[in-house]
């Protein structure tokens, strides 16, 4: 037993249920996968050298050290006493030097015998033979924070934040002729195993991690076992580069409820639910709901009052699945009924970049007349004077991502789309009330929604998500061409500053990343630029898209950009 909390050590292997208070599974799923596919330039360093930093995109923060055998990963925001063992986990990782690298190419199953395998200790990344467990798992103080009401997405967030270092060669070398020269060679998926070992050998524990989708294993047949003890079936599973970045965060990111006595403030300003009447002289009086307040910003939000799409009263993820097919039509075109987008100002997607070193969203645009406040996490916040857990985050304090000295969207755009640069592409250039008129019309528009994407908080560009199928592009393809949930943008950079290729393919990527992330229907994401719009063309093209062909509009010839679901593998970093 640790001062903070009970330690669940690989001696001690224990069902998913009994991982109370942090219980991190969850948290440790979705780490871990961050710790390998999410810098993949900085493995090799973290592996010998100092503790790197993993930047949840709800903005909690966990610390990496490198221990004997594997990483230790320690949250930053949960440590509430200082202890000697803060809440985190700790992974065991290892190497198979001869892993039987004929992995199913295309779907064919290996002609090759299988290899033996001689394990070492883990170095560097390879494609298919490293293989890792967790082994312990130490929880916060129960005194501080109630059991988690979610274990197993809790245990989930740890194989998740798996934040890599050095990416492995993709080219296969075994069973391919050596004389080949290696830009000829197949390529195989970037995967880790998963070793059923400490934590995992829970009896339901990798059935469930395989519903959610966090692990994968290509023997998809029954089982001839009726015991279901023996794990037979279960020993080949593995996570990949490609399974990460299609899974939505708000699935497993949620936080811990502070207990009444704890130095986190105990309520949340957004109930869950409505409030249950209570019986009055003999009416039905309900209890008032509290008020968002600055001072209530504990643990269950790093920022101010809302982080955003991780928002959540109740503590639990706020992820729902797609809702049923229903058809409509609209102009006489036949589509699904779509869900309504966020509203005004509410933030759709964020993620730190580390390339860039700060955090990049995506929010609704908004026709206040007051700039919308940043309710997410920023990069580097104001240095947090007052005493620790007070209840006061820096986020919560005026700094220059929070303080509303920035125009509203409104003239945002009016300075924008008065750029010459901009207005050569856009044509709307004009007086304020123009782009305001602009501004409106697009929010109400049934089919797509204008977006501002920001850099720590501050608006760079403008951006518009659509849906392929009900917008003027739809009717200018044939039905083969998309499908009922394929969607595309219109963009342009405003901000100076922000510009610059690398910066570009980043939010282009995003772009994709979150029309992926927002229906799993969504098999590809369409563009259209203008035929001579060369550099915008070859950064889409950077990133992944293809030029199919051309097509004539009544404004514009333009250039059919695609790119594929499945030709898609991982957002710029």
């Amino acid at each position: 037993i640790s001062t903070s909390g009970p330690r669940i050590g690989p001696q001690t292997p224990a069902s998913i249920e009994l991982l109370g208070y942090f219980n991190p599974f969850t948290w440790s799923c979705y780490s871990l996968h961050r710790q390998f596919f999410d810098h993949p330039r900085h493995w090799r360093r973290s592996v010998v050298m100092a503790p790197s930093t993993i930047h949840l995109p709800n903005g909690h923060t966990l610390t990496v050290s490198p221990v004997f055998a594997g990483f230790a990963f320690k949250s930053n925001d949960l440590n509430v006493h200082n202890s000697a063992f803060p809440p985190g986990w700790t992974i065991i990782i290892e190497s198979q030097e001869d892993e039987d690298d004929d992995i199913a190419v295309d779907g064919e199953e290996s002609s090759h015998p299988p290899r033996h395998s001689h394990i070492r200790r883990f170095r560097n990344p390879t494609l298919h033979g490293d293989k890792l467990f967790i082994s312990s798992i130490s929880n916060p103080n129960s005194a501080d924070f109630k059991p988690a009401t979610s274990p197993t997405r809790q245990l989930a967030m740890m194989l998740l934040i798996l934040e890599g270092k050095t990416k492995p060669d993709p080219h296969l070398t075994k069973g391919v002729n050596p004389h080949l020269p290696i830009e000829g060679r197949p390529k195989g998926e970037w995967r880790i195993n998963i070793k059923r070992e400490g934590i995992f050998k829970g009896r339901h524990l990798l059935p469930k991690l395989e519903r959610m989708g966090i692990i994968s294993s290509e023997d998809s047949c029954v089982g001839e076992n009726f015991d279901d003890r023996s794990g037979e079936g279960w020993n080949r599973m593995f996570t990949s580069e490609r399974g990460f970045w299609f899974l939505d965060p708000r699935i497993f990111l949620f936080t811990l409820s502070p207990t009444t006595h704890s130095p986190f403030p105990g309520a949340s300003p957004y109930p869950s639910r409505p409030s249950s009447p209570n019986r009055s002289d003999g009416m039905h009086v309900m209890k008032p709901e509290p008020q968002p307040t600055d001072h209530q910003s504990g643990l269950w939000t790093p920022g101010v009052q809302s982080p955003g799409p991780f928002a959540s009263g109740s503590h639990l993820p706020t992820y729902y699945p797609p809702p049923p097919t229903i058809f409509t039509f609209t102009n006489n075109v036949r589509h699904p009924l779509r869900q309504k987008p966020p509203a005004q100002g509410e933030t759709l997607y964020t993620r730190y970049v580390p390339s860039v070193g700060q955090y990049l969203s995506f929010r609704v645009a908004s026709l206040s007349h007051k700039p919308p406040t940043h309710r997410g996490p920023v990069s580097d916040p104001s240095p947090n004077f007052l005493p620790r857990h007070s209840g006061v985050t820096p986020a919560s304090l005026p700094s220059i991502a929070n303080m509303t000295i920035s125009p509203c969207d409104t003239d945002l755009l009016h300075t924008w789309m008065n750029d010459p640069r901009v207005n050569a592409a856009w044509g709307e250039a004009g007086p304020r009330s123009h782009q305001e008129a602009f501004l409106r019309k697009n929010l109400n528009d049934k089919h797509s929604f204008p977006v501002i994407g920001c850099w720590d908080g501050k608006p760079f560009g403008y951006f518009e998500i659509y849906w392929v199928k009900e917008d003027h592009l739809g009717r200018q393809l044939s039905s083969h061409d998309y499908g009922n949930w394929d969607r595309g943008f219109h963009a342009l950079v405003g901000e100076q500053e922000f510009r610059g290729a690398h910066r570009v393919r980043v939010w282009i990527s995003a772009l994709v990343h979150c029309c992926f992330l927002a229906d799993p229907r969504t098999e590809r994401v369409l563009v259209e630029p203008r035929v001579d719009n060369h550099k915008f063309i070859g950064y889409l093209q950077s990133v992944g898209f293809y030029k199919e062909r051309e097509i004539a509009f009544s404004h514009k010839q333009a250039a059919l950009m695609k790119i594929r679901r499945e030709g898609w593998s991982a957002p710029e970093l």
